[in-house]
């Protein structure tokens, strides 16, 4: 079954074609990228597997206009990989927040449509974007099946006790604020994968998976559901992240407001757009940047770079305690498959665990699927890499394929 992937941001489309011969079993035929959607000069980058990238640029006034861009280069004679638009068998749609409404990937009809726009408030700069994908392949494709696969429908097992806020109730049953976190498909993805490699049971194991990148979360997984994460009611809370705070007194928001003189729109951007590595750090959100800095002597890239492993240290002992041990620690991310340095700090301060981390086998490793801890660790460590557009390609499939 031939898919077609889309991630559509407010600005950008991201995008992967699979052709999916079973659950497991895929060929990568192509991907892409659409930025700077409705500004003045957009950019296509396309890329065929096995070939060198392609940009081109011109007016890209839309996301309807975006997909079509993409879709004529999927089909042009000279650069793409489909023969016609017959080809793509179905549409596996990313939308970034599900609520309460969705616990798993549902086909699209007006039904699951009415349901995301009903969840725009709780995510008004993702769920529009989003929908706006939706809308555009309806409009160019009508009669091809589109699947909308939720960030937030894996957490969605997560236990009341964990999921509320100590808020007046009424803020819950009115306004439905709870924790439902974030990066789902990933952590469901590599926790299983992860058990894979080391010969654990997914169904009937304790994993804690670590999506370290510009935005990061860490999930408690037990026997395969997701139990607690660190993201909460937006992706604000939790590790800090390139831009983003995380966890702060939120008696800090009221203060600064009131010494600043901010208002709601202010706090926000500061929260979201000037914290985190780049608040203290200065000069850039990048953790290439950070990790050069700090090998120079830099304190405060140094400082960056302690507060996100202790803040992850802090995460893993709790998520341990609550489910009473663990047999599996995962990085992933842009960070946690690419940064040696970040996981041995935490690697080697965990041995309390009963991890044996091994330092030798951690050294270089950069976007590869490895085991980090000794044959004889009682708990095991491993580096592996997501892939949420495979996810999305398999529960669209898993749907349309009964």
């Amino acid at each position: 079954m031939v898919i077609l992937v889309l991630n559509c941001g407010s600005s950008s489309i991201k995008y992967q074609v699979l052709d999916m011969k079973n659950a497991s079993e895929f060929d990568l035929l192509a991907k892409g990228l659409v930025e700077r959607i409705g500004l003045d000069t957009g950019i296509l980058s396309h890329r065929v597997t096995g070939k060198d990238k392609y940009e081109t640029e011109g007016n890209i006034p839309n996301h309807t206009e975006g997909i079509k861009k993409v879709l004529d280069i999927l089909t042009d004679s000279g650069l793409g990989v489909l023969k016609s638009l017959s080809d793509i068998e179905a549409v596996g749609h990313r939308v970034a927040h599900g609520g309460e409404f969705f616990s798993c990937s549902k086909l699209v009809n007006q039904s699951v449509i009415d349901g995301i726009e009903k969840l725009c408030e709780l995510a008004p700069l993702h769920n529009p974007a989003n929908l706006l994908g939706i809308y555009a392949i309806q409009t160019l494709m009508p009669e091809t099946p589109q699947v909308a696969v939720f960030d937030t429908s894996f957490h969605q097992t997560m236990p009341k006790h964990a999921y509320m806020y100590a808020l007046p109730y009424e803020y819950y049953t009115k306004h439905k604020i709870r924790r439902y976190g974030f990066h789902g498909t990933s952590h469901k993805f590599v926790g299983k994968k992860a058990c894979d490699l080391a010969g654990l049971e997914f169904e009937k194991s304790k994993v804690i998976t670590c999506h370290l990148g510009n935005g990061s979360s860490i999930t408690a997984i037990k026997n395969g559901q997701s139990v607690d994460t660190s993201m909460g009611f937006t992706p604000l809370e939790g590790l800090i992240m390139g831009t983003r705070s995380g966890d702060i007194d939120a008696g800090i928001v009221t203060f600064i407001q009131e010494k600043e003189g901010l208002d709601s729109s202010g706090i926000n951007a500061l929260l979201n757009k000037k914290s985190g590595f780049l608040g203290v750090f200065g000069t850039s959100s990048d953790a290439r940047d950070i990790e050069n800095a700090a090998s120079k002597g830099d304190e405060r890239a140094q400082l960056v770079l302690d507060m996100l492993y202790y803040r992850v240290l802090k995460y893993i002992g709790a998520y341990t305690a609550a489910m009473g041990g663990v047999d599996m620690i995962v990085f992933t991310g842009g960070i946690g498959e690419n940064d040696p340095h970040i996981r041995e700090m935490v690697g080697t301060h965990l041995g309390y665990l009963g991890l044996d981390f091994d330092v030798e086998a951690n050294k270089g490793v950069r976007g590869k699927d490895v085991i980090l801890s000794k044959p004889d660790s009682v708990v095991k460590m491993t580096t592996v890499t997501t892939n949420e557009e495979l996810v999305i390609a398999q529960d669209t499939m898993n749907i349309l394929v009964k």
